[in-house]
């Protein structure tokens, strides 16, 4: 969105902006989510084992992911929230650990988690009698959600250096109790998502802990509100927090000319009435819309199926639909803002 963002006041002379960036053909969208990005971090120094150790691996795999606001609400699991109960579950067996590795993007939920760590030799057993338990556990939970979740504690090589202790549980702590998933749903749309946040990343390297999230919300204000639940969490464990990229929702307009002339076009020119929606996820109508205040705003789109993962693809049959109904759009735009064609 950084073009949308440096689209300075007075550029654009439109009065419609037609927007092609939605996922769902028949559909019409009228409003998006705003979101803000959140970097946490941790600085830590690195120390020998502090006893005999045994070295392993931990791999959480397997997982659906997704976008992190279309899909948020469909519960799958979170690679990195994941990783946490697994090593917040060791630490009470001594487990210390050297590196982290969650997740890809910001804006997608993480399928994948890996990490390096040692337990001392005298509970290696027990650990891992008990982790097993655990694993099932975790694996039960999603198992109509991410079927194919798989979890390795594996043995590896013992790491020359770890994460200070003292430092390792306050970021174990802080994650989890750091909100994600749906936090709100909208009380304007049924079945839209007004509020949610993604933990997307959670990486070490160079004596520094990162933990980054995405927050959305239709209603700035419960974004802010979120913003500040999690500083809360961060800042009581030591973290220094930072939250920038912030834009701005798009609420919708039923009454929109150009949501009526689309409307009707699509129903003569497919038979079939398009449903009117909105989508928990940042589309460039809502920073757009807070440069132009005045803009009369619609999105629509082929339909694509698992963006932001590797498993995207689109309904080559709908492309065509797409086209035909743009170019029909266009061929009709409102002349006055009265709603006319």
């Amino acid at each position: 969105m950084t073009g949308a963002i440096g689209l300075k006041p007075g550029m654009l002379q439109g009065k419609i902006l037609i927007n092609m960036d939605s996922e769902d053909e028949g559909k019409l969208f009228i409003g998006c989510a705003g979101g803000t990005n959140a970097k946490m971090t941790f600085r830590y120094n690195e120390q020998p084992l502090s006893t005999e150790c045994r070295g392993f691996s931990i791999r959480v795999t397997g997982l659906k992911g997704g976008h992190s606001g279309v899909d948020i609400h469909l519960g799958r699991g979170n690679a990195n929230k994941i990783m946490n109960r697994i090593l917040y579950h060791g630490y009470q067996y001594g487990l210390q650990l050297a590196s982290i590795d969650g997740g890809s993007l910001r804006n997608a939920i993480p399928r994948e988690s890996f990490a390096h760590a040692a337990i001392p030799l005298a509970r290696v057993e027990e650990f891992f009698n008990s982790v097993t338990i655990l694993v099932d556990k975790i694996k039960n939970e999603l198992s109509v959600v991410d079927p194919s979740l798989r979890i390795e504690v594996v043995a590896a090589e013992l790491p020359e250096s770890v994460i200070e202790q003292d430092i390792l549980i306050k970021v174990l702590k802080a994650i989890s109790a750091c909100p994600n998933g749906v936090m709100r749903m909208s009380n304007e749309m049924e079945g839209l998502v007004e509020t949610s946040n993604n933990l997307a990343l959670v990486k070490s390297g160079n004596g520094v802990i990162t933990i980054e999230c995405l927050l959305r919300s239709s209603v700035d204000s419960a974004r802010d509100d979120l913003e500040i639940m999690i500083k809360s969490i961060f800042d009581l464990a030591g973290a220094v927090s930072v939250f920038d990229g912030a834009y701005p929702g798009w609420k919708p307009n039923r009454d929109s000319p150009i949501l009526k002339t689309m409307q009707a076009l699509y129903t003569r020119q497919f038979g079939k009435v398009p449903e009117i929606t909105a989508i928990h996820a940042g589309l460039e109508c809502g920073i757009l819309g807070g440069s132009y205040p005045e803009l009369d705003m619609i999105s629509f789109g082929p339909t694509i199926r698992y963006p932001h993962s590797p498993d995207e693809k689109v309904n080559i049959p709908s492309v065509g639909k797409f086209w035909e109904f743009l170019v029909e759009t266009l061929k009709n735009i409102p002349l006055d803002f009265s709603g006319k064609v």
